[in-house]
């Protein structure tokens, strides 16, 4: 862990911080072969590369309608009711998102407006591996599905039995997924990406997942959300935060993956100092202790001026950014894909239950691209309505500038309706 006043940092320090290199480039010649085989072998390859990566020989490649509901009718009450609360406060927050058509008469015989319209169909990847994700299951489906997308269809890596997490299937079905597919990595990007005999062609993909995941999303060809890869935290803090909230928030962003990475600015030294023991105890008494060690390898506690710290935060971009200060900072934060303000608004809110999506965008992508919302599942259309004394009243504009730009027949188009 670096522990090091910002000011202090080296050029090499502060390029490893800010760059986060995901090396998607070591990841390219095997992610094309397997996007390629999948496109030209379709359901053969998906078998093929589940066996190989995910241990499971599986037959059916599509998860039976049978197969969800008892899933839903196994699961524990509780849980279920868990799922049931999440996906209601994630459909509220994502139907506040949504946008209207609009036509307006911005001149005599000019009227021109926006007609907004759904994908025709989505694909959700939902991650497995080292742990179990339904909660993408939810923040993946519900927003194409508040979007008014026909078709959302989720593939996500099977046990080694072959079958598909129950949880998972359960809140697929309570987000309202049409299909389910038990195919995980790179070949399910291809999967619906290309369309095989099985797994639907679809017209975007989204959905996190590792540098393979996220490599084969950037070069498969099709629309995507954005590169969402490891799992990082930066968090704001002055010397009125609680030491034990921050390192816990710290070791929670750090049990995602060896990769995630956790970050700590704060003006205040003590602080720092509580939070760098409060890890060494919180983290010894965790589970998943080998992946939170490997990954505090990667985290990082700064010291500087308040301003100091915004304006690394700034510069970092980080996929979620806490701020636990007792000043109202907020209107200072130009980059970050999920704020959370205040001592009670850890992470784990919102990759929950509060309502905001989790699926975000990483590496510094934060600084251009916005987290998953109802706007990656629709289109957005210009519409214009022209009389003729609208056509009239620009006429003279469009005929001199595309004869300046030499498109003689666009000038003709406008000339000829004035006769």
């Amino acid at each position: 862990m670096l522990f090091k006043p910002i000011s202090q940092l080296t050029a090499i320090e502060q390029e490893r911080l800010l760059t986060r290199e995901t090396a998607l480039k070591d990841v390219l010649a095997p992610v094309t072969s397997i996007l390629n085989e999948v496109k030209e072998k379709g359901d053969a390859a998906l078998r093929k590369y589940t066996l190989q990566f995910d241990k499971a020989n599986i037959g059916e490649i599509e998860v039976s309608h049978k197969e969800i509901h008892e899933a839903v009718f196994s699961l524990d009450k509780k849980l279920l009711t868990h799922l049931k609360k999440a996906s209601l406060n994630i459909r509220a927050f994502h139907e506040a998102q949504l946008q209207k058509d609009w036509m307006k008469e911005f001149s005599p015989g000019i009227k021109l407006g926006q007609r907004i319209t759904p994908l025709g169909t989505a694909g959700a990847y939902v991650p497995g591996g080292r742990a179990t994700y339904p909660s993408t299951a939810l923040m993946t489906v519900i927003p194409a599905k508040v979007a008014g997308v026909k078709k959302v269809i989720i593939c996500t890596p099977p046990k080694p039995d072959g079958t598909v997490d129950p949880l998972t299937l359960a809140a697929a079905h309570i987000a309202g997924a049409d299909r389910v597919f038990r195919v995980g990595g790179v070949q399910a990007i291809a999967a619906m990406a290309y369309g095989t005999e099985t797994i639907p062609k679809v017209d975007k993909i989204v959905g996190p997942g590792n540098v393979y995941v996220t490599a084969a999303k950037m070069y498969c060809g099709v629309s995507i959300d954005f590169p969402a890869g490891p799992s990082e935290v930066l968090i704001i803090a002055d010397a009125s935060a609680r030491a034990d909230f921050i390192a816990s928030d710290m070791i929670a962003q750090a049990e995602h993956d060896p990769n995630a990475v956790s970050i700590l600015v704060t003006p205040s030294d003590e602080l720092a100092e509580k939070v760098m023991q409060e890890i060494e105890v919180q983290s010894k008494a965790a589970n998943r202790n080998e992946i939170i060690r490997k990954s505090l390898e990667n985290a990082a506690i700064l010291t500087g001026s308040l301003d100091e710290c915004i304006e690394f935060s700034n510069k970092y971009a980080p996929e979620h950014l806490e701020i636990m200060t007792r000043e109202d900072i907020l209107g200072k934060i130009m980059h970050a894909g999920s704020i959370f303000i205040g001592s009670y608004a850890p992470v784990s809110a919102g990759d929950y239950a509060s309502g905001t999506n989790h699926v975000l965008p990483t590496a510094g992508y934060a600084r251009a691209l916005s987290g998953l919302n109802t706007d990656h599942f629709v289109k957005k259309s210009s519409v214009q309505i022209i009389e003729k004394n609208g056509l009239d009243s620009i006429s003279e504009t469009i005929i001199g500038l595309a004869q300046a730009e030499g498109l003689w027949a666009h000038a003709n188009a406008v000339k000829i309706r004035k006769t």
